[in-house]
């Protein structure tokens, strides 16, 4: 008796970075799928979306955080009609998280995207009062081993850390106090290391542990989280999630407790999964060794979604 072993899609929507209004906005006014969906958040919102993450400043505003959410979720409903891509599990990085509940279900659009402007918001109001002081760093070429020493060098200076994400081998981020970030930046590249952007507000850190309490009162506590229609892969360990409750402890987690990404690879290839559809604009997760060594990886950003289709003679 013959099995069928050939591997499954899996569907992930990555962490933000450094906003590129000028893609996500043409997408936004022009793709069908994502209008709808600008429209239906407008009606959630009671303002227009598109105007306010157009005069927003900043990466990673409130508004800038639900336009991305309201771009990937399109892209994962086009893609399933231009590919018929039926993912058997999913997975969010960070602030994909939120598409991962909304994507499966365990959260419905409306609350999605109200939920994510309050956290967005609670984040903000949080951290300018109680971590201004305190700043998220990405790197890369950086192997564990020597994260390692210059880590081991910041706790001998009495200084406090945390690593907020692990990208690949070699490419991590590190929430540390402001005052400290040239020195560390500094000890990476004498190591061979390159730092990249900082964030700002902090994520995934120890140091937001009230703030994960206040939201979990103040917002999710409003929010009916169903069983997910899918499988989710949580960001921080790879655990597989089938009930409501375990999606929303994996949305307040991700406050306080870092991201691997390659724990969740390894879940996927368990799973048996063979080709990740990253639904959403991405630099970062699709790109890296831990990724494309094991598995095929198909961008669908709002470039792919608005390219012309080639026309069968």
């Amino acid at each position: 008796m013959e099995t069928d072993l050939r591997p499954d899609p899996a569907i992930v929507f990555p962490g933000m970075g450094p906003s590129d209004f000028d893609g996500v906005a043409r997408f936004l006014l022009i793709n069908p799928v994502a209008r709808r969906l600008l429209a239906d958040a407008d009606e959630v919102l009671g303002y227009s979306l598109f105007d306010r993450y157009r005069e927003a400043k900043g990466d990673y505003t409130e508004h800038a955080q639900v336009a991305f959410l309201v771009v990937c979720l399109a892209l994962a409903e086009w893609s399933a009609d231009r590919f018929g891509v039926e993912p058997a599990v999913c997975a969010g990085t960070s602030f994909g998280g939120k598409v991962a509940a909304a994507y499966s279900g365990a959260l419905t659009f409306e609350d999605a995207v109200s939920m994510t402007s309050l956290l967005a918001r609670g984040l903000d109001e949080f951290a300018g009062r109680e971590c201004r002081d305190l700043v998220t760093q990405s790197f890369a070429r950086t192997p564990q081993d020597v994260l390692r020493r210059v880590l081991d060098e910041l706790e001998e200076q009495g200084e406090w850390y945390d690593i907020s994400c692990r990208v690949d081998h070699d490419f991590s981020m590190v929430t540390l106090r402001e005052d400290r970030l040239e020195w560390f930046k500094e000890r990476l590249r004498a190591h061979g290391g390159l730092p990249l952007y900082p964030m700002r507000p902090p994520m995934h850190t120890r140091a937001l542990a009230p703030l994960r309490d206040l939201m979990e009162k103040e917002v999710l506590a409003g929010l009916r989280f169903a069983d997910p229609r899918i499988p989710v892969v949580a960001d921080q360990d790879g655990a597989v999630l089938t009930t409501g409750g375990d999606v929303r402890t994996m949305l307040l987690d991700g406050f306080v407790r870092p991201v691997c990404w390659p724990d969740v690879l390894a879940t996927f290839k368990r799973l048996n999964v063979g080709t990740l559809y990253i639904s959403g604009p991405d630099r970062l997760f699709g790109r890296v060794e831990c990724a494309t060594r094991d598995f095929e990886i198909v961008p669908i950003d709002p470039r792919a979604a608005l390219r012309p289709r080639r026309a069968v003679a």
